[in-house]
């Protein structure tokens, strides 16, 4: 039993939900249905997170045990970008799969830093570690460009413009 007091005015199926957790096209709201795409999309970003998250917990662990680097200063700095563009990407995800407007650009960016990495490391004599991050990469930008998924992730923030 929740304490706070219901509304009357608002649906029995809809009190107490989250209207993030809602699923977008819902009755009324004119909004697109949530595609494929964006699911796969958002995936795919999360999956690279979680990679570069796994990455920053080795190389700190390394960093940490003693293992010889060139410049302390640098690993650190580069242990915090891995983390940086960890939780950015984690961000991107997360407000893609809601339907913002602005992670389409992040998710873009993010697809070509993984074809300028994965393609040399293809050619470069991995082809398994290449082709895991040129696949995944390649449907994402593909699925980008899909008028669905710029259809339902065209939602502005809700915040009054600044000026």
């Amino acid at each position: 039993m929740s304490s706070a007091p219901e509304d009357p005015s608002e649906p029995a199926d809809n009190r107490g939900a989250d209207p993030a957790a809602t699923p977008a096209g819902g009755a009324g709201t004119g909004a697109p249905a949530r595609p494929a795409g964006i699911l796969v999309i958002a995936i795919v970003v999360a999956l690279e997170a979680t990679a570069l998250l796994v990455a920053a917990i080795w190389y700190g662990s390394q960093l940490l045990t003693g293992a010889p680097v060139l410049s302390f200063w640098g690993a650190v700095f580069t242990l915090g970008l891995l983390l940086a563009f960890s939780a950015w990407l984690y961000a991107v995800s997360t407000f893609l799969f809601r339907g913002y407007r602005w992670p389409r650009a992040g998710a873009l960016v993010a697809q070509l830093f993984t074809l300028t990495i994965g393609f040399p490391t293809l050619t470069g004599g991995y082809p398994l570690a290449g082709l895991a991050m040129l696949v995944p990469a390649v449907l994402a930008i593909v699925l980008l460009f899909d008028k669905r998924v710029i259809a339902f992730a065209s939602r502005a923030g809700g915040a009054p413009p600044a000026l």
